[in-house]
């Protein structure tokens, strides 16, 4: 059935299997963890682990993946994300799901932060001339933003007693994704054996993007989709129900944004891009604490989602293009880990915030922590161009 499918369209099929699973996990998980008797430091405890192990696991496959098959990797993830939804579905005390939780591939955001995420952005880039590479990246994200916002409206049909089968559904899909993976070719996937290190030239670039996407990690973890769905049922009682539409909707802002991204990147550049739609949605999440109804806040956060997402295509092509071909596993890895590790330490922090105050400090201190990232991205690389705006 699957066997005339390219291997750009199997990524992007894939992909929408695990943002579909992402997108109702990311709302249900904090308000099934508060069904269960935790704490709202305990749901931030849990959110922090997820992303602390997705982390490692994604640094060390980024580092050595040159070694090996993509193919293969993907296989072995697919593996580890089945494992996770039958693990939290059998476990329901604290410590046995924080183990789960540190190895698994559970993803409490609204976006990627998992192992997948490298190995596919390194297929993709070699399937990809520099002219349609943002473009293919915008695609990318548009699916995985679609899927993912059905997702989040799907967290609504399950009745309460069954919510707990969604973690088996999470296993299905896995392993939907693991035999779209099978099909791939292992010829396109890994890169042959090389002596070099991962990252030898564009060393100090990777490096010194990986510190401010660290940053700007750290800012969002604050505001990671789970933790959102906590703030809202505080502040406003807003069911899990109603979180699922609400962020819905904003997914399919997001996937908008991606499509409006790759014409603004044409005109401007990816810095540029990445920069000065970032910075207005940030104001808008400094802003959503003092959102005198849950009808302000709703347009704070479609405003929000229509702008803070339009850096990831663009920042995705943006590292695939200053790096050499075969750094581009490791520059995947390196700079899309801080995505986990620098961000797990905020819902932590964002849980204990929550479980002190309803107002929502974990949205300002986020909020101002991306603008400084912007400010610095800014700075650091508006003169280091890809190659398709240097002519």
């Amino acid at each position: 059935m699957f066997s005339e499918l390219t291997s750009q369209h199997r990524l992007l099929i894939a992909k929408g299997l695990r943002a579909f699973g992402d997108g109702y996990i990311s709302v249900l998980l904090p308000l099934y963890l508060l069904e269960l008797g935790f704490s709202p430091l305990q749901v931030g405890i849990l959110a922090t682990t997820t992303l602390i192990g997705s982390g490692l696991l994604t640094l060390a496959v980024g580092i050595h993946a040159w070694r090996f098959h993509d193919r293969s990797l993907l296989l072995v993830a697919s593996v580890f994300m089945a494992g996770t939804g039958l693990g939290f579905f059998a476990f329901t005390d604290f410590w046995p799901l924080m183990v789960v939780a540190f190895v698994g591939t559970l993803n409490p955001s609204n976006g990627d932060v998992s192992v997948f995420l490298p190995l596919e952005h390194s297929v993709l880039a070699k399937l990809t001339g520099d002219r349609r590479r943002t473009a293919v990246f915008a695609r990318y994200s548009l699916v995985g933003a679609l899927l993912g916002a059905t997702g989040s409206l799907a967290v609504a049909l399950p009745p309460a007693s069954a919510i707990r089968l969604m973690f088996i559904l999470y296993a299905v899909l896995a392993c939907a994704a693991g035999l779209i993976y099978r099909g791939l070719p292992e010829t396109s996937s890994a890169a042959a054996p090389q002596r070099r290190a991962p990252l030898h030239s564009s060393k100090r670039k990777v490096y010194t993007l990986a510190a401010l996407f660290s940053l700007d990690a750290f800012g969002g973890g604050f505001v990671v989709q789970s933790m959102l769905a906590l703030w809202l049922h505080q502040r406003f009682d807003t069911s899990m129900a109603t979180a699922g539409v609400l962020f819905f909707w904003t997914g399919v802002l997001t996937a908008a944004s991606y499509l409006v991204a790759v014409r603004i990147a044409g005109r401007f550049g990816l810095v540029n891009t990445m920069v000065f739609t970032h910075i207005p949605s940030s104001v808008c999440l400094i802003l959503l604490p003092f959102a005198p109804s849950f009808s302000y806040a709703i347009v704070l956060l479609f405003l929000r989602s229509a702008l803070s997402q339009m850096d990831v295509p663009t920042r995705t092509s943006y590292v695939m293009a200053i790096v050499t071909p075969e750094e581009r596993p490791a520059a995947a890895s390196i700079t899309s880990v801080p995505r986990s590790l620098a961000a797990a330490i905020s819902p932590f922090l964002s849980g204990y915030l929550l479980g002190v105050s309803a107002f929502g400090w974990p949205l300002v201190v986020g909020g101002g922590v991306k603008i400084v990232y912007d400010m610095l991205l800014l700075a650091k690389f508006r003169k280091i161009r890809p190659p398709e705006e240097e002519t």
